[in-house]
């Protein structure tokens, strides 16, 4: 018996997101944390204690906009750590801390960190995967850096939670195509493009 802790970096893939559909993403493009939930307590033994935390860096205008999905989080499972939004404050140093507080407590089996941000989570991940913690990261390959090649992590593509999301994100990614095939629409006019790099560069 043991722990399974996630945490969710709020800001990272909101902004991941932002880039992906090239705008602001609405409660319909962003990922049912509610299924992530459940595909979390699918991935842990019977006995073991899971735990989920979403972590949020709150900027003045949105504190009342996002009340209403804070108080739904909690109703879903998830602890939720806020964070006033000061200049460039953000919240990765608060998850590294909380990942490491549960490490100390001595029961830490497998930690899932729901984030693109190599920079702030590779180091201390690589730390916990070589002291014996399973290491999962969830995000989006084309974004994580050396988040998604890391030895010793496993790297869970976020659009293959079965489920996440309503409807496929608009990603020029060709390692994550259907059997069937997909359509990619265009994104400039045609006739007004630059020169091709080349099929192979």
């Amino acid at each position: 018996m043991g722990r399974h802790v996630l945490v969710w970096d709020a800001p990272n893939v909101d902004m991941t997101l932002a880039n992906i559909i090239e705008g602001k993403p609405t409660p319909k493009e962003r990922p049912d944390l509610a299924v992530l939930g459940s595909w979390l307590v699918d991935h842990a033994d019977p006995g073991d204690a899971v735990e989920a935390a979403v972590f949020v860096n709150v900027a003045p205008h949105v504190a009342g906009p996002m009340r209403g999905w804070v108080m739904w989080l909690l109703e879903q499972g998830y602890r939720v750590f806020a964070k006033p939004k000061h200049g460039d404050s953000d919240v990765d140093d608060d998850m590294v801390a909380h990942l490491w507080d549960r490490y100390d407590e001595g029961d830490l089996d497998a930690v899932y960190v729901g984030s693109n941000d190599a920079r702030a989570f590779l180091e201390p991940l690589e730390e916990l995967s070589e002291r014996g913690v399973v290491v999962n990261v969830l995000g989006f390959a084309e974004f994580a850096g050396g988040l998604s090649t890391a030895e010793g992590m496993r790297f869970v593509d976020l659009e293959s939670i079965e489920g996440l999301f309503g409807e496929p994100l608009p990603r020029l990614t060709l390692e994550l195509l259907p059997v069937e095939g997909r359509w990619f629409e265009p994104r400039g006019r045609l006739g007004a493009s630059q020169s091709s790099p080349g099929w192979g560069e």
